[in-house]
């Protein structure tokens, strides 16, 4: 199955049907990481981080793949989780990174033009989101070739040939 989505179905069927249903990981890709807030019910919203430490405490490790430091609201939020503290989630930093994936225990996958951020993954308001479109998959060739892309990233494969790794904070090829 190969679902189109728009900004108007995105949010729904990554966040809250792909993402929740994790049994192993969760691996994502974005340029910019922001503390991304989602609906609980009745109004009430919750930092999308709340959602990984119960995956956490449910054994789901979770990587980050992204391009510019995380915001400084993000940075604060994390702290709130002890257990992500651990190797429950790990983030690395490639300013090279504009891909956005998500991908869940190698079974299903989405790839589109939406940041972690409020207005492009998160529940800012229908008015003030961004118009994003993407697909989401559970055909094994794609999601294992989304996978190997973002894993040959995570590893630093691309290290070492990067025209722009004077710039790197911390090359991903370095122990």
């Amino acid at each position: 199955m190969i679902e189109l989505l728009d900004y108007r179905t995105l949010n729904q069927r990554v966040v809250h049907e792909l993402i929740p249903r994790a049994k192993e990981f969760v691996w994502l890709a974005t340029a910019n990481l922001k503390d991304m807030y989602i609906h609980r019910g009745a109004a009430r919203y919750r930092s999308f981080l709340a959602g990984f430490s119960e995956l956490a405490a449910r054994g789901v490790t979770i990587r980050i793949l992204h391009a510019s430091e995380p915001s400084q609201a993000f940075q604060q939020s994390i702290q709130r989780y002890k257990n992500l503290q651990d190797d429950a989630i790990e983030l690395a930093l490639c300013p090279r990174v504009h891909m956005k994936l998500v991908i869940v225990d190698g079974l299903a996958a989405y790839a589109g033009s939406a940041n972690i951020t409020g207005a492009g993954l998160g529940e800012k308001a229908a008015r003030n989101r961004n118009f994003e479109v993407g697909w989401i998959t559970d055909e094994h060739a794609a999601v294992a070739q989304l996978m190997q892309l973002f894993d040959d990233v995570w590893r630093g494969a691309q290290c070492r040939a990067c025209g722009r790794r004077a710039f790197c904070p911390l090359p991903l090829d370095k122990p």
